[in-house]
């Protein structure tokens, strides 16, 4: 069984299994010529060869144990017919979702596969692609995080007009989020029948969640996006990133049924591993500053967070995604330093 299924399956190993999260991506040159050959972002996230192309990069140069299916998050979103465009240097602008009127636009979940389908052969391609040791990885961003764009129309530093749409028009926000749950789950699905073996939710803005929000808005669409995954596939593992979720990481496992909960660099690995791994395996959680910066401090860095989390299943992994100032070299230097003997 290939190392990141064993982790994900509840194995301790000497030397965890490891990824990148935006392990494809701007800080490497390869990718930047890829994506000058497609045009633009998302002619790159539709075009199967291309994103095929740069979702095998990372893993021809530094041998990561898994790779993750190069698209992006808003493209469900797109699916189902918000318009969606990215600004260079700006990131994504999608049309807005404020009222019953714009939610009535949107079409159902039965008619976004069209749209999603090269997605679904960039998946074929991977499978049949990758070495035979490394570990395909689908995903989607979970519904809360999906909507603050949506609603937004942009990315914000605090999320504020979703919660004001949640706090104001509560029926228009919900009935958003359960049109988003159940155009994952099907997406997430036709990624699974296309090739993938495991599959993430990445909710980056859980952590402006607060008391019984993130119940109900992080952890229950959750909840039901595994549980109808674990339906049809009954042997799927799912991990979960409830980014910035804090004490909310605490019971997460259960609460939701994920196999793996990923941990942002907020919270201290020793913690985690008191505190949530005993529930279950854990991802995490390296500062992506140390790719930039490198040296001892990110040495030290690996080591200990790698010690810290030996006592049970881990995914070692970034807290965030890689910055595009990262340096490749010291992606190399983690890696070497993450596999070298523990006994060093």
């Amino acid at each position: 069984m290939k190392k990141l299924m064993r982790s994900l399956a509840g194995e301790t190993l000497p030397v965890p299994p490891i990824w990148m999260m935006r392990q494809a991506g701007r800080y490497l040159p390869e990718y930047k010529a890829t994506r000058a050959e497609a045009g633009d972002f998302l002619s790159l996230c539709y075009n199967p060869d291309l994103a095929t192309e740069v979702t095998l990069q990372p893993i021809r140069r530094f041998g990561f144990d898994a790779a993750i299916l190069f698209a992006d998050i808003l493209l469900v979103p797109q699916a189902l017919g918000a318009d969606l465009w990215f600004v260079t240097g700006e990131g994504p602008r999608l049309s807005t979702i404020t009222d019953a009127a714009g939610l009535a636009k949107l079409k159902g979940r039965d008619d976004i596969h069209d749209t999603l389908s090269p997605i679904y052969q960039t998946v074929r391609n991977l499978a049949s692609a990758l070495p035979s040791e490394t570990a395909l990885i689908g995903f989607a961003g979970a519904p809360w995080t999906v909507a603050t764009y949506m609603i937004a129309g942009r990315g914000t530093p605090d999320q504020a007009p979703a919660h004001a749409l949640k706090d104001e028009n509560r029926e228009v926000f919900e009935a958003l989020l359960d049109l988003i749950t159940d155009a994952t789950i099907d997406y997430l699905d036709m990624q699974v029948q296309a090739g993938a073996e495991t599959v993430k939710i990445f909710d980056s803005w859980a952590g402006s969640l607060k008391g019984d929000d993130f119940r109900k808005y992080a952890v229950e669409p959750t909840r039901k996006i595994i549980a109808e995954l674990k339906r049809r596939h009954p042997t799927l593992p799912i991990i979960a990133f409830p980014r910035e979720g804090g004490e909310g990481y605490v019971g997460f496992h259960a609460a939701t049924g994920a196999d793996c909960v990923a941990v942002d660099d907020s919270v201290d690995a020793a913690w985690v591993a008191e505190n949530v791994q005993p529930a279950g395996c854990v991802q995490g959680n390296l500062k992506s500053s140390h790719m930039v910066t490198g040296g001892d401090a990110l040495i030290s860095e690996v080591r200990r967070i790698r010690d810290a989390l030996s006592g049970g299943p881990h995914i070692f992994n970034l807290g965030h995604g890689i910055t595009p100032d990262a340096d490749p070299d010291n992606v190399s230097l983690m890696i070497e330093t993450l596999r070298e003997s523990v006994s060093a």
